[in-house]
């Protein structure tokens, strides 16, 4: 079928990557005109994943119009901070019942609304809608290592549909009703894991790391049954399973800006040396608003907030956290 991509990030071109394995004809909506021109010439991506070469059924384009013309389904991969902007981008060019999943993790700033509700609130039809998650790094799908995805929806038929896009015999799917739950966990991880990061860069070892990673693990919880959400959603590959390899492998990115920050490196100088989002460094501060309103104590995320936006030194935030008082684990 006629696929539509929007980003050509290293995910967006994974993703798009595997749907034209599969035999879809995928476009995939590129920024930058360079981008799209490598692309569709050379088959490959010059700014992400760039030793790999690109299936001959995919191309790209700048223009939504050309990207979204006559489309069976979008595949949304851009910075959670614009799923707003892409979503009324979309909209003139898609009908009210084209299937749409959103591959992006994080919470909108001042709303707290997750990415499928900002889709819901700009598109309406949330029946049409479903979240893509799980441990998946891009640089193994791209070489098709087998991986695990979990596809959300509140409307099963929708989550089944885009089981069936995405399946491929490296790529397992699965699907799942609690939304909510998914898309906490997916933007809970990536703070965590710059957590775990920073700890190791301040030389601290694999006890840490697993005390960060578990108690993580329960502030997750918290949040998720706290919004609503399935709480066995965090023992999946939504939760724990993205959480795992999100704070431990070299691939993440999180956990590499959280090991650079403690070397002194600042989030801008981050993200202009990789061209990358750091998308736990946003949503450290927009969990926020969903944890104030729902009364959730979310030490870990608090920290990070103050490490990446209030100036606080990781020696003080870490001697906070261990100052804690004690109590029972569960």
């Amino acid at each position: 079928m006629k696929v539509s991509v929007i980003g050509a990030g290293s995910w967006g071109t994974a993703l798009a990557n595997l749907l034209a394995s599969q035999g879809n004809d995928v476009c995939m909506w590129a920024r930058k005109p360079e981008v799209c021109e490598s692309i569709n010439t050379r088959h490959v991506n010059p700014r992400y994943l760039v030793n790999s070469t690109l299936d001959e059924r995919l191309r790209a384009s700048s223009d939504f119009a050309e990207v979204l013309k006559g489309t069976e389904a979008v595949v949304v991969v851009t910075p959670s901070s614009i799923l707003r902007q892409t979503a009324e981008a979309i909209a003139p060019y898609i009908t009210s019942v084209t299937p749409i999943v959103i591959c992006s993790k994080g919470v909108e700033e001042g709303t707290g609304l997750l990415p499928v509700e900002i889709f819901e609130d700009v598109l309406g039809h949330l029946g049409r809608l479903a979240g893509l998650t799980g441990p998946n790094h891009a640089e193994e799908v791209i070489k098709a290592l087998p991986s695990g995805t979990v596809i959300a929806a509140f409307r099963l038929k929708t989550a089944k549909f885009f089981q069936e896009l995405f399946a491929a015999p490296y790529f397992r799917t699965y699907v799942s009703s609690d939304v909510i739950g998914a898309e906490i966990c997916a933007a809970y991880k990536n703070v965590v894991a710059i957590a775990v990061g920073a700890a190791y860069g301040m030389g601290l070892g694999d006890n840490t790391a697993s005390l960060i990673m578990t108690r993580g693990l329960a502030e997750m919880g918290r949040l998720v049954t706290a919004c609503g959400g399935n709480s066995m959603t965090c023992m999946g590959l939504a939760g724990v399973g993205d959480l795992e390899v999100t704070c431990m492998s070299e691939h993440s990115r999180n956990r590499t800006f959280g090991y650079r920050l403690a070397k002194g490196t600042t989030l801008e100088e981050y993200k202009a040396e990789t061209h990358m989002v750091v998308e736990g460094a946003v949503a450290c501060r927009t969990l926020h608003t969903l944890a104030s309103e729902h009364g959730v104590d979310l030490p870990i995320a608090q920290a990070v907030r103050a490490i990446v936006w209030e100036g606080a030194t990781l020696q003080d935030v870490a001697v906070a956290l261990l100052d804690r008082p004690l109590k029972a684990e569960f």
